[in-house]
């Protein structure tokens, strides 16, 4: 079983960017309340009766984590006894857009939401309140408050800050390394870039020589890092703010025979980033507790439905937890066991 090894801690800000942190079905059976910066609303609504359709949107199933935290969302809703939705964006606003108007016409109770940009959200989530239907928002934070009912986010910068600090250990403090960023949208993709640099910059030996977005995209990585090896045959490691770049990466160092010379590291918990790591392939994740995080908004839905208010402020932040060689042995989907 999972247990609640995930430190929870009050949210600095933002997501996948400050506004705090870029990564879900078997669930934790315990999980323990997360400390808070902000005040839960003094105001209830009247209380209701659980029960209704609950919407889960999230980014393309495809990628593992997104996966994971949909179904985890849908498998505790189900528990409760809601019927679900479970529904891809694809990062695309417009078909967010299109998603939410879907739920206000199934009179849906309450919208899970994974969104599809800081910026461009908060009117859907404006929408989405305004016909009575409270949206949970989880891995990624949208650039407003007092919208959502929740924002519930993975603790990005301090997994990041984990991640870079293995990463610098790794290369003794010395060398090249190139960046691999994510979707420029995503406020996870800057959270974790800032984190990664907050401890290599302290190196005076070492040396980023090109930073490249990927956009979250394994063929994508894999192509660049070809033509990134090609242009620095001496690089020593690379540093990417998702597993899926990060594992294209691994891919493309594996194709150029330069497995032994360069060190990889990714984020996120990925399955098959734990795979590589137990290879010898990929140095070290930082893994994000998904099904954490969607249980979590689908109990506060749950709670808001029934008795009017969450429980819990509105911003909340859960730790991440490093995963290399030492601990990769207790991975579960998105966990670890006791």
């Amino acid at each position: 079983m999972v247990v609640g090894a995930f430190a929870l801690t009050g949210c600095s800000g933002g997501t996948e960017a400050e506004p705090t942190p870029d990564p879900t079905t078997e669930a934790p059976a315990e999980t323990t309340p997360a400390e808070t910066t902000e005040e839960a609303p003094a105001e209830t609504e009247p209380a209701g009766e659980a029960g209704g359709l609950i919407a889960v949107i999230t980014p393309s199933h495809s990628n593992p984590f997104f996966k994971a935290e949909a179904d985890a969302a849908v498998a505790k809703a189900e528990e409760l006894g809601y019927e679900t939705t479970s529904d891809s964006h694809d990062d695309d606003p417009n078909k967010q857009s299109q998603l939410i108007d879907s739920a206000i016409s199934n009179n849906a109770v309450a919208i899970i939401l994974d969104n599809a940009g800081a910026d461009v959200t908060i009117g859907a989530v404006e929408k989405a309140e305004a016909a009575g239907i409270p949206v949970f928002l989880i891995d990624r934070e949208i650039n407003k408050t007092g919208v959502a009912k929740a924002q519930i986010v993975a603790n990005n910068s301090q997994g990041a800050g984990l991640v870079g600090e293995a990463f610098g250990a790794a290369l003794e403090g010395k060398g090249t390394y190139v960046e691999l960023l994510g979707r420029e949208t995503d406020t996870n993709a800057a959270v974790r870039s800032e984190a990664y640099h907050a401890i290599l910059d302290q190196y005076p030996d070492m040396e980023m020589v090109a930073q490249e977005t990927a956009n979250w995209d394994q063929q994508e990585a894999f192509t660049k890092v070809e033509t990134l090896l090609q242009r620095y045959p001496d690089l020593n490691g690379i540093i990417a703010g998702n597993d899926t770049m990060a594992l294209g990466a691994v891919a493309a160092v594996a194709a150029a025979g330069k497995s032994d010379q360069i060190i990889v590291a990714g984020f996120d918990g990925a399955p098959d980033a734990v795979e590589a790591i137990k290879e010898g392939t990929l140095l070290a994740t930082g893994l994000q507790p998904a099904v954490l995080i969607s249980q979590m908004a689908v109990e506060q839905a749950d709670s808001f439905i029934r008795t009017g208010d969450t429980g819990a402020p509105e911003k909340q932040s859960v730790d991440c937890i490093l995963i290399d060689a030492s601990n990769a042995d207790k991975y579960t989907l998105f966990g670890l066991e006791d």
